[in-house]
């Protein structure tokens, strides 16, 4: 750890091999213009810190040295462990790419995949919240649609930063302030958008923990239980927010012409058979079949 000139360094070790570019590709698609950005191949974005301020993170890949370079805004976080962990999470930093790689090789479908892409990683996020109203969004809707739909929300409801980090302006809303706003000012369709509310509310609330301090299971129930979250947002949420690296999402589009892609047969019982091949790394295969299929 060091201090620079107007924030505080540090380095995050990982295991290679490491997709930092597919990783990239990934977060860059659905990066919210004014919440974050990649720009040479640097992810950077606007995160909340203890007491209610807010501050900019920046994760930068050095591949020969096997590390991501984590600077925050700040020179004096009162929680750098609390960063640490979310920037190791957001790039999956405790990954074990050898196991996970070896594991889903076996497959003589997947195998070629995994070849191409040694050490693939599945996202995480530095907000639990944010995660599950982008999955919420992201309901039978393309990537580009749920981005430009969330991009306005985020611009709508937003605090803004006092000042700007460069293209970065502004923080994503807080379960706080969504939990204040009627569904019907959301300019989402009404099931998104009295979903949106509820999951505010419940984490606003105390009563939906998304912080590690209650088990996945039992985050999972309780997100279950709000009108309008099905088994794709539960496993969506499992698998990038929740860090279930098990986590497959059975009925996703994108699983299906993976399948299709490799030749499989994308019938429900069909790749709920090949996924067992999977276990306990199904979340990791998600990622090379939503790649495989473009």
């Amino acid at each position: 750890m060091k201090n620079v000139a107007d924030g505080l360094s540090l380095r995050l070790p990982y295991r290679s091999p490491f997709a930092v570019d597919t990783l990239l590709s990934f977060l860059s698609a659905r990066a919210l213009p004014g919440v974050e950005e990649v720009r040479d191949r640097t992810y950077r974005r606007s995160v909340r810190t203890t007491g209610g301020g807010a501050s900019v993170i920046a994760l930068s890949p050095d591949d020969a040295a096997e590390q991501v370079t984590m600077e925050l805004s700040v020179d004096h976080p009162s929680d750098p462990d609390g960063f640490v962990h979310d920037a190791r999470r957001a790039f999956d930093l405790d990954a074990d790419p050898i196991a996970i790689d070896t594991a889903l090789a076996r497959d003589p479908k997947l195998a070629p995949s995994v070849r191409r892409i040694p050490g693939m990683r599945v996202p995480g996020t530095f907000d639990a919240f944010e995660l599950i109203v982008r999955a919420i969004s992201g309901q039978q809707v393309s990537v580009s649609g749920a981005r430009t739909s969330l991009t306005r929300f985020a611009a709508r409801f937003g605090t803004p930063l006092d000042p700007p980090d460069g293209e970065i302006t502004r923080l994503f809303p807080s379960a706080e302030r969504v939990a204040e706003i009627a569904p019907e000012a959301l300019e989402m369709p009404r099931g998104r958008a009295e979903a949106t509310r509820r999951v505010a509310e419940l984490v606003a609330e105390g009563k939906l923990d998304l912080s590690g301090g209650t088990s996945r299971e039992d985050a999972l129930r309780a997100l279950g239980d709000v009108r309008g979250i099905g088994p794709w947002t539960l496993a969506y949420v499992a698998m990038r927010a929740l860090g279930d690296p098990d986590a497959f999402m059975r009925g996703d589009l994108g699983v299906r012409k993976g399948f299709e892609a490799l030749g499989l047969l994308s019938t429900g019982n069909e790749i709920l058979e090949r996924a067992e091949e999977w276990r306990p790394w199904r979340a990791y295969a998600v990622m090379h079949l939503w790649h495989v299929q473009g």
